[in-house]
């Protein structure tokens, strides 16, 4: 399941925000989603964490308004995140997994789903990847709702930083 998407709401709280230092995503892929890399030979030797480094805040719903991205989205939300990905740095081909969330909601059947917004106007460089899909020349509120099927690649192959904010939850319809 994908879908574009566009809301409209301040973002500053997100553009704002301190992220803090980078996570090493690069992990979990690599044995998460082994699977994928398979039939391409395995996971590439020159992907390493200073090339894939994502600079990722959660929010708690006291920090931001869960309900209201909720209601603007379609999804009962339950996990916010913002990324700040810097120049030079790729998320590699990979799907969501939404562990977290299967982990916490155990018996839930409604289908879980991930918003992938764009907070800010779309700069050189910068693009998304979904399925056989580039999308790029986005603008601020635009993005992409997609569930654990859709492979999709981030990057950030400009010279100033990239910035995403992901809702991810129960779809309402």
């Amino acid at each position: 399941m994908h879908r574009k998407i566009h809301i409209d709401i301040s973002f500053d709280v997100f553009l704002q925000a301190k992220h803090p230092d980078p996570t090493p995503y690069i992990n979990y892929q690599k044995v998460e989603l082994n699977d994928i890399y398979k039939k391409y030979g395995g996971y590439p030797d020159s992907l390493i964490f200073e090339n894939t480094r994502i600079h990722q805040k959660f929010w708690s719903n006291d920090e931001c308004d869960y309900d209201e991205l909720g209601d603007k989205l379609g999804i009962d939300v339950v996990t916010v995140s913002s990324i700040m990905q810097p120049p030079g740095n790729t998320i590699p081909l990979h799907r969501d997994t939404f562990y977290q969330i299967k982990k916490r909601f155990p018996d839930h059947k409604q289908k879980i789903v991930r918003a992938n917004v764009f907070l800010e106007d779309w700069k050189a460089g910068h693009f998304l990847q979904y399925n056989d899909v580039v999308d790029s020349h986005w603008s601020q509120g635009d993005g992409h709702m997609w569930d654990s099927e859709v492979l999709h690649i981030g990057a950030n192959n400009g010279l100033q930083n990239k910035y995403t904010l992901q809702a991810s939850g129960f779809l309402k319809n």
